[in-house]
């Protein structure tokens, strides 16, 4: 009775990974399907090779910036709003909900709104920058180099605020109010009883979410693409949208091999993450 599932997994599933894993170490053009031929590690020099107009390293480099600073700032500010949701005001649940508005839409929808308001002519970011007299003229901050991805960045911020704010939320409720109550008896004001008592409860929560918003993060090229298409002259690049563009120029070989660097790189970040984390000491979550 299992054997259709299996089989579902099977073909969607394992056997690309296999056949994708295959074509990495293959020139497998399908401009070219007659000289499709195994090359070894050629896809791989041509990616890490110093030749002019290589940009792979570079986007390595958006790429780590792009997962580090989402991340962080995801992390800070939806810790904060959970906090401040932790206290009984008046529209408490409207404004719940208007925080957690933007984790309803997809990634490619959010990149579109945002694309607009970044817009280097009838942008509402500019009109506001001008309006605050912060610049003089209208900034292009898609269309140049220096601010591209960081436009992205601000816009993932704010789709990935949702998120954090929900699991510690959900993590926050679930303190025992007798472990409050006891530190208040011990003497503890509310700094002492937040990171002796609450932090630690929590913690397994916030190692898991960092965890994995940063893997999805890293795998969420939408925005990106939406934004800014990787450009301009690819600086907004990242690792999976990178992979998108080969992908689309029918270079299923180099494609390959840019998604099994991805994947090595996720093994190794996740590997060393659960690490120095001592994941694996913070009890059972069930």
């Amino acid at each position: 009775m299992i054997l259709p599932a299996i089989l579902m997994v099977s073909f969607f599933t394992y056997y690309p990974m296999l056949r994708g894993f295959i074509m990495a170490f293959q020139e497998y053009n399908l401009w070219n399907l007659n000289n499709v031929k195994f090359i070894g590690l050629g896809n791989f020099k041509i990616l890490f090779s110093s030749a002019p107009g290589n940009i792979f390293p570079l986007t390595l480099w958006n790429s780590l910036k792009w997962v580090a600073v989402s991340l962080f700032f995801q992390f800070i500010i939806g810790f904060f709003i959970a906090l401040l949701l932790q206290k009984k005001f008046f529209g408490r649940g409207v404004y719940q909900g208007m925080v957690f508005y933007p984790w309803a839409f997809s990634g490619f929808f959010i990149g579109i709104v945002w694309r607009w308001m970044f817009n280097g002519n009838s942008g509402v970011i500019n009109d506001l920058l001008i309006r605050l007299s912060v610049i003089d003229t209208p900034i292009g901050f898609l269309s140049q180099t220096s601010t591209a991805l960081n436009s992205a960045i601000v816009a993932n911020v704010w789709y990935g605020i949702p998120f954090f704010t929900i699991m510690i939320i959900a993590a926050l409720q679930g303190v025992p109010v007798e472990l409050h109550e006891a530190a208040k008896i011990d003497g503890a004001n509310k700094v002492i009883d937040f990171w002796y008592v609450t932090l630690p409860f929590i913690k397994p929560v916030l190692v898991l979410t960092t965890l994995l918003r940063g893997i999805w993060i890293l795998n969420m090229p939408e925005i990106i693409y939406s934004m800014t298409g990787g450009g301009p002259a690819g600086s907004s690049h990242i690792i999976t949208t990178y992979m998108i563009e080969k992908t689309m120029s029918l270079d299923y070989g180099l494609a390959s091999a840019i998604g099994l660097i991805n994947i090595l790189i996720l093994s190794v970040y996740t590997l060393t993450y659960m690490h120095f984390s001592r994941f694996e000491n913070m009890g059972d979550f069930s």
